[in-house]
């Protein structure tokens, strides 16, 4: 079955649904779009997409236990078969950065990974999510294929992989989201044999970005000084079934409804 998904950290669903997500969500050609950052309870995100709703869309969410903070949902066109929220680990069972729905033979999920500060508390929750998540990962590919089902687990990394996923690689070698020990967790989830695949990346091979995300400080956007950490992390039957994958970067500065983009992948 043919699906297109498309993944944006809405940073905030209130504020990207009065700054122009709603008119995207008409337009898009998305069969199931992954939100992260929410940072609404089920009601709030209920509201705020009202219009959507009311024209056919089905949401699942996965609220955060602390307000304004977190946040993940996936919309789709038709209802999913199931949802499952969490990743089995305890610490992070209510906060709101995991969710799964499965559509037909295709499981699709929404990551919140957490983002992190170098010395903090922050980037140790940052390292246990990793540490828990890498486990569920590997379980989730494994009972993919031995039902004879594709997944796709796209979302908001918080890490960029490698130089050409930041423009600004030689600066940021010992910030937070390009920390040699993150990098190398990714890769391991992309190392030969793993039943992972990037595919945006091996869409978009030989190429800076495309970048996904810019900060709202000075002239990053304008001057595409960026980070792609909105992935698509797929099993490897459906990475072959990926055909366009787009980041849907807004035109001007002044039109963008998140500072992140969306990343829209289909898969034939």
């Amino acid at each position: 079955m043919p699906i297109t998904v498309s993944t944006v950290n809405v940073n905030g669903i209130r504020a990207a649904a009065r700054k122009g997500m709603l008119p995207w969500l008409e337009a898009t050609d998305a069969d199931v779009v992954c939100l992260q950052e929410t940072r609404a309870d089920d009601g709030e995100l209920t509201k705020a997409l009202a219009p959507a709703l009311d024209a056919g869309w089905h949401l699942a969410s996965a609220a955060p236990s602390v307000k304004g903070r977190n946040g993940v949902a996936v919309l789709s066109r038709t209802a999913p078969d199931a949802v499952r929220v969490g990743i089995g680990a305890d610490e992070f069972a209510e906060a709101g950065r995991y969710i799964e729905a499965d559509f037909g033979d295709v499981t699709v999920a929404s990551l919140y990974l957490p983002s992190g500060a170098v010395g903090t508390e922050r980037q140790e929750e940052k390292e246990r999510f990793m540490a828990a998540f890498a486990p569920y990962l590997t379980a989730l590919a494994s009972t993919a294929q031995a039902a004879d089902r594709d997944a796709v687990v796209c979302g908001d990394w918080n890490i960029a992989h490698t130089e050409r996923d930041i423009k600004a690689w030689k600066t940021n070698r010992k910030n937070s989201g390009f920390l040699p020990e993150e990098r190398e967790w990714i890769s391991a989830l992309l190392a030969e044999g793993a039943p992972w695949r990037d595919v945006v990346r091996d869409l978009h091979p030989d190429v800076d970005g495309p970048y996904s995300w810019w900060s709202y400080r000075g002239k990053a956007f304008d001057n595409d000084a960026g980070w792609r950490i909105d992935y698509h992390l797929v099993t490897d039957a459906l990475a072959e079934r990926a055909k366009d994958a787009v980041t849907e970067r807004a035109v001007a500065y002044d039109q963008r409804w998140s500072d992140h983009s969306p990343v829209t992948v289909s898969y034939r």
